[in-house]
């Protein structure tokens, strides 16, 4: 025997949906059992989901995954099988990998290395399993292996490296190689962030070809528990060479990808290697499971890719085929019947509905309408909708809230942009609402509200007004509100709370305007491949940001209200994602940008820590959004900071004194 059949499925999973989850994971076993797959790695936490947070911490949860695993083991018969669930042993939680060999359960192999930055919490749930330890736990009424093990299956060796095991400086790899392991699974839940898939594909290749073995990655697919998107991707390396790659962002609720690898190849690269010297200690922790392997024929390896995969618009692409994922299954996960913009003809709520339309034409076009529908099948009247058009139209609601300070331009933009998508659309006045508030508190003061004295309250009675009708609208169409803002708002607080900050979901929070608009102008005139352009996006791209809530003689714009969004996403960079000091900000984008004066950048880096300091609570109440890449603000994921703070005053100080300093110099 030198040639295996190897696999591993992408599965699209939701927390503590046991029905469900059994159901992919099943799925993708008896897939892989059609196509000739002998070794199948199945994502980590793949039983429960990942993303259970504290339930993790329920008795019941780690009960309910014994039983559940039960029931799929004899699925496994004829196959070796990895899957992920939480292990109780020694009254601490484990993060494990189940290892199932042909219809029986073998052992459990441990998280070495947990994941605890950024929006990963693992060690609040689990311990780490320390190095080359090999114990048994009870499950079920019977003892079984747990550790740093290694299973021999009919003399193929099969070792892991979980998730951040792979990511870190002291990989468990090196171990397994020494070990004389053939192939080493990787289960992973690994979120999706810009950029990041080709680190892991190095990550894989390299790791092939450092420890001479078939490597076999897996990930979780689509929007699991609300924010995190996981792209999904499977990649198998054989010696230093790809062999295989799945699908990354499809709606499928699983992808199964397989290649043919030869042991003897990478043994003997392997024994090839000068440096190798094997752990001849006779104590590496091997499970022997006897399995026989039927050798198989070889394989060119074909490595298939999407078109978009090699696009020079990769960043583009990828952000609307995540946020794309993440909508459809935010839908259907939380069994909403559409969703709901409010639409102001601007560049953020625009792009809002624009991703709305996408989503259902790519979803539509890899599943076609019966398992779209399918999908969507607790949605009254979907099925009777037979094109794309149809089905955007059931599914998106765009509504135009006017008041005596809108333009003629921005309404007939939001109705082009809603139109072109085929989104249904409204519009109506919010001035009556607008007056009777006003006279109301009016009447409560003894005076009249004025421009020149109640500015900021005026602006934003106008954008709270609207928030009660489109919600009444989103639910009576059991429909799900989506909120318009973005980063580089959040970073600032330039959103009214209770007004453009209201919905359910607010799918854009999470990528800075700057990065938006270009998005927007490359959506008008090439857009994502296989959809195309829409260009009534160019009634949009020619006006300049504005909230419209001054009157229109103020000739209001985002920009002159805060500062050039090109340079507050620099500071914001800068100072929330590099932990820069505000004079040290200071220096980076007086380099940066050397167009502008040294006061205007004095004032614009002030404002933003002010106002970054003033609005951490507003940032504490938007609405969950995706995490897209490490420059994310949410609160609750990502980016902590109190919301009563000194503000920064001495750094500011600080700055003012560096910045008195240079202009004298100068």
């Amino acid at each position: 025997m030198t040639r295996i059949r190897i696999g591993a499925a992408v599965l699209n999973q939701t927390p503590l949906d046991w029905y469900g989850n059994q159901k992919n994971i099943v799925g993708a076993m008896e897939e892989a059992r059609a196509a000739g797959v002998r070794i199948l790695c199945l994502p980590e936490m793949c039983l429960t989901g990942y993303g259970c947070e504290d339930a993790f911490h329920s008795p019941g949860v780690v009960e309910t995954a014994r039983r559940v695993l039960g029931e799929i083991v004899p699925h496994s018969a004829g196959m070796v099988v990895s899957l992920g669930l939480p292990v109780l042993h020694r009254s601490a939680l484990f993060n494990c990998a189940a290892v199932l060999v042909d219809g029986r359960l073998r052992g459990f192999v441990a998280k070495r290395f947990l994941a605890g930055e950024g929006l990963h919490y693992e060690p609040r749930w689990f311990k780490p399993w320390p190095r080359g330890v090999r114990e048994t736990v009870a499950f079920g009424g019977a003892e079984y292996p747990i550790g740093d093990l290694v299973f021999d299956c009919g003399g193929v060796r099969i070792g892991f490296e979980i998730c951040e095991d792979a990511w870190v400086a002291a990989r468990p790899g090196s171990d397994l190689s020494l070990h004389g392991v053939d192939v080493i699974l990787n289960p992973s839940a690994s979120h999706f962030a810009f950029g990041k898939f080709e680190v892991r594909k190095r990550m894989v290749i390299e790791g092939s070809r450092a420890f001479n073995v078939s490597y076999v990655y897996t990930n979780l697919l689509g929007n699991e528990a609300g924010r995190i998107i996981y792209d999904g991707g499977v990649l198998i390396a054989s010696a230093g060479r790809l062999v295989a790659q799945g699908p990354r962002f499809s709606f499928a609720p699983r992808c199964l990808t397989s290649a043919v690898i030869d042991v003897t190849a990478t043994r003997m690269s392997h024994a090839r290697t000068g440096s190798f010297q094997p752990a001849l200690t006779g104590d590496d922790g091997v499970v022997d499971c006897p399995l026989p392997w039927p050798d198989v024929e070889p394989e060119v390896p074909r490595i298939e890719v999407a078109p978009w995969e090699g696009s020079p618009r990769l960043k583009e692409e990828e952000f609307t085929r995540a946020v794309a994922l993440g909508l459809f299954d935010y839908l259907r996960k939380s069994r909403s019947h559409g969703f709901v913009v409010s639409t102001s003809g601007g560049a953020d709520s625009s792009a809002v509905v624009c991703l709305v339309g996408m989503m259902v034409a790519l979803a539509s076009r890899e599943l076609g309408a019966q398992r779209f529908c399918d999908a969507l099948s607790y949605i009254p009247g979907l099925r009777d909708a037979p094109t794309e058009a149809d089905r955007v139209r059931r599914l998106l609601h765009g509504v135009y809230q006017a008041s005596v300070n809108s333009s003629q331009a921005t309404r007939e933009a939001a109705q082009a942009v809603v139109q072109a998508v085929g989104g249904e659309m409204s519009c109506m006045s919010i001035d009556a609402m607008v007056r009777h508030y006003v006279a109301a508190v009016e009447s409560i003061l003894g005076r009249k509200l004025a421009w020149e004295t109640d500015d900021l309250a005026l602006q934003n009675i106008q954008a709270r007004v609207r928030a009660p009708s489109v919600w009444l609208l989103a639910n009576v169409k059991k429909a799900l509100l989506l909120s318009t803002s973005n980063r580089s708002e959040a970073a600032v607080g330039y959103a009214t709370m209770d007004g453009d900050t209201a919905g359910g979901l607010s799918p854009i929070a999470g990528i800075d305007k700057a990065f938006l608009r270009k998005w927007l102008r490359w959506l008008e005139t090439e857009g994502p491949e296989g959809l195309g352009p829409i260009p009534a996006l160019a009634a949009v791209n020619r006006l300049a940001p504005t909230a419209e809530l001054r009157p229109q003689e103020a000739c209001q714009t985002d920009e002159d209200d805060l500062m050039p969004y090109a340079v507050l996403d620099a500071i914001e960079r800068a100072a929330i994602r590099d932990k820069q000091s505000p004079i040290e900000t200071f220096r980076l984008v007086r380099s940066q940008f050397p167009e502008y004066t040294t006061d205007q950048l004095h004032l614009w880096v002030g404002r933003f820590f002010r106002l970054w300091c003033q609005n951490q609570w507003k940032r504490e109440r938007y609405a969950p959004s995706f995490h897209l890449d490490d420059e994310n603000l949410d609160p609750k994921t990502w980016c902590r900071f109190p919301i009563l703070s000194g503000g920064f005053a001495r750094e500011l100080e600080e700055l003012r004194d560096y910045v008195g300093g240079l202009k004298t110099r100068e």
